[in-house]
């Protein structure tokens, strides 16, 4: 259409960002043509942000009507087999949340991207907020020296009204799904930062006594504290999705040469500090202030999940130009996958160290090809491979 990337939206619910956005920030570059949902109210309800696109209620039709890229916003648990399609037909995948849940699914998207070479991106979006990036731009400098230790929390506390709500069906993946694996939120922000990946986890839940039976869901954790080796010999912690109060978002970056953070309390600030006897040129000990974003100001102040929401199609849609690299490639988002599901085996089995797989390296594949460890269930209630635990610590 006149040059412009086509895009399909598949799941209209988390969807609804991605084509009010197409529509009202990228006019010039993207269209959306397609969407998909099974919900006709969610399909009804998106359409009106692009009444032009078609609509589909299944994925067969859905990839078939003529797209560049799709955005994939459907369940949680099912995002690696709906990329492997969409590549295999030569679309470029933006997939939401988590790239796959088993190391089977993760070998399978890395080498389906290998092999096709089509672009795929994972749309994680807690690294683009003004604070975040400018985390990234300081520790860049090198003023710091290199990071030590580093934090990562994302709180999200809800009621049990707000919990049951989100899980209708009786074998909806949040039913299923422990605190491990919903990282990316709060390790992708300190990978995006400093560029480190990954190479081995131990993990330990908070447990909270009859909380799957108040809540109807499967396991009682409220948070798992994951303490992660990193390829560059920091350390860092993250307690994943922790539903514990107080609520909200905080980061930290501890290194040789100083630190900086965000501010508890005030995400949109930042306090950088350096050691005393060696302050560079120029900088004070210590400071607070709250960072711009350095580009699209007022679009980005604007947009959803601190501007990230905006961030990440700014940059797919630049990926997909050809004018920078993804942010989460596919080794990347494949990485955060795999350190979740290293984490639930660490707090199965006694809170051990496990090793991270690196898919950049085919011994790794190999090892991890056939592995389909999963805490999910079909729509029948099967398919996990391990015993569920309700209080698995």
């Amino acid at each position: 259409m006149n040059g412009k990337i086509r895009f399909g939206i598949f799941g209209c619910g988390r969807g609804l960002f991605a084509a009010n956005y197409i529509r009202d920030y990228f006019p010039n570059e993207a269209v959306v043509t397609a969407l998909c949902d099974r919900r006709k109210d969610r399909l009804d309800y998106v359409k009106k942000s692009c009444p032009d696109a078609l609509t589909f209620d299944n994925f067969d039709e859905f990839i078939e009507s003529g797209m560049d890229a799709v955005v994939l916003c459907n369940y949680f648990h099912e995002h690696e087999r709906y990329a492997v399609r969409a590549l295999e037909k030569g679309i470029a995948v933006l997939s939401e949340t988590t790239a796959a849940v088993t190391h089977r699914e993760c070998v399978e998207l890395v080498e389906t991207v290998e092999r096709t070479g089509v672009k795929y991106s994972l749309a994680e979006n807690y690294p683009f907020s003004a604070a975040k990036l400018e985390m990234k731009r300081v520790y860049e400098t090198g003023k710091l020296g290199k990071v030590m230790y580093a934090e990562g929390e994302y709180c999200h506390p809800s009621s049990i009204e707000e919990i049951r709500s989100l899980d209708p069906e009786e074998f909806h993946w949040r039913k299923y799904n422990p605190m491990t694996y919903y990282i990316t939120h709060s390790l992708a922000p300190l990978m995006y930062m400093t560029g480190a990946l990954p190479k081995a986890v131990t993990a330990r839940t908070c447990y909270d006594e009859g909380r799957a039976e108040r809540i109807g869901r499967k396991y009682s954790d409220v948070a798992a504290i994951m303490l992660i080796s990193m390829d560059n010999d920091s350390v860092f912690r993250v307690p994943a999705c922790a539903m514990f109060a107080p609520g909200g978002n905080w980061y930290r970056l501890s290194c040789t040469e100083g630190g900086i953070e965000t501010v508890r309390g005030d995400e949109s600030m930042v306090r950088l500090s350096f050691v005393s006897w060696n302050i560079p040129e120029g900088e004070e000990k210590e400071r607070f202030y709250r960072p711009d974003w350095q580009a699209y100001q007022d679009i980005a102040a604007k947009a959803g999940h601190g501007g990230g929401d905006f961030w990440v199609l700014r940059n797919f849609i630049d990926y997909l130009k050809g004018e920078r690299e993804a942010d989460f490639d596919v080794y990347r988002a494949t990485a955060m996958s795999a350190t979740a599901i290293q984490a639930w085996r660490s707090v199965l089995n006694g809170n051990a160290s496990y090793p991270v797989p690196d898919y950049r390296n085919k011994t790794d594949r190999m090892a991890y090809a056939n592995d389909n460890l999963t805490p999910f269930v079909d729509d029948e209630g099967k398919g996990a491979t391990l015993p569920q635990d309700s209080r698995m610590r």
